[in-house]
């Protein structure tokens, strides 16, 4: 072979095995407990009610790379009752970009400070798969590869944690609740802030979400 070949034989080798090693997920789970040894190191282990569904790496728009690991209260198919949607994401070295939240609320869960936000929707599955490529609808697709869906009806609470100073790293914890037929709270096809419409509303659901979540910092 000649030696050009080789060359270009040896950087498409490293190209692909590089991938595949960054491609490998971080974080394992044991039981009701994910371990992440870094960004942040913590162990998050979730309540007796939510089953382990799985996990997977995506990438966002070539900008970030996101693990994403799924909890859920649900029956064996169909629109799951509750559910916890981690996400460990980072932005890859080819940008400069940060994580940029305004820190108008802010909760404590194990000694981890989160801005966080409360919001109902009309119909929150169909909501997320408006983008095909964001990191709702590769939530949503892998539920649907284990017979599972969003609810369409529902409170989500969407919670931020960054972990380094550069703010070029996060971990981002989605509680979400199914909502009844007629519910008393305010839906609407675009969202509602319950934190602005419905205080009350959005305190009870925030107590959900940290309900069923236990922090320790590693």
């Amino acid at each position: 072979m000649k030696p050009l070949s080789c060359f270009l034989l040896f950087i498409v080798a490293h190209t692909i095995f590089g991938q595949e090693a960054l491609s490998r997920p971080m974080r394992e789970v044991k039981g009701q407990t994910v371990i992440s040894e870094a960004l942040p190191g913590a162990e998050l282990t979730f309540g007796k009610d939510f089953r382990y569904v799985a996990s997977q790496l995506v990438n966002l728009y070539g900008n970030a790379e996101a693990e994403q690991l799924l909890f859920v209260k649900a029956g064996s198919t169909g629109p799951v009752e509750k559910f916890y949607w981690v996400q460990f994401e980072h932005f890859l070295p080819t940008n400069t970009r940060t994580y940029d939240y305004s820190p108008d609320r802010t909760t404590q869960i194990g000694g981890m400070t989160f801005i966080y936000d409360v919001k109902s929707w009309l119909d929150y599955a169909a909501m997320q798969l408006e983008d095909p490529q964001s990191d709702g609808a590769a939530v949503e697709r892998l539920l649907a590869k284990h017979g599972l869906s969003f609810p369409k009806k529902a409170v989500r609470v969407r919670m931020f944690h960054l972990p380094t100073p550069d703010r070029r790293s996060e971990l981002m914890i989605i509680y979400g609740e199914s909502l009844p037929e007629n519910p008393k709270i305010p839906v609407q096809e675009n969202g509602v802030e319950l934190d602005k419409e419905s205080p009350e509303a959005a305190t009870v659901f925030l107590e959900h979400a940290r309900g069923d979540l236990q922090i320790l910092l590693r």
